[in-house]
């Protein structure tokens, strides 16, 4: 398992279309990845789980990654963050 704190960046925080982006980009690993927030552990490939969250910008998290290509997982995790979900290299619609 790795893990990484780092400061949301993102002026919407992790809300619909981070949130979205972020859930969409994990789920495209096969280890687990979840988010550490004020005690609460989510699902960091749920959409629904991250939203319930109500991560804001400036806040501390923590992100989890545990299997087989967690380094790559996390690299990418805090890839979007630190960038501020800049699309995430996702088309906008």
């Amino acid at each position: 398992m790795v893990q990484q704190k780092i400061v949301v960046v993102n002026p919407e925080g992790l809300h619909l279309r981070p949130a979205g982006i972020f859930a969409q980009e994990m789920d495209t690993f096969k280890c687990d990845v979840f988010i550490r927030y004020k005690g609460t552990r989510v699902n960091g490939k749920s959409l629904l789980s991250i939203l319930t969250a109500c991560i804001k910008c400036g806040s501390e998290i923590d992100i989890e990654c545990d299997g087989e290509d967690e380094l790559e997982a996390i690299a990418r995790a805090i890839e979007l963050i630190s960038n501020g979900f800049d699309n995430g290299g996702i088309p906008q619609v």
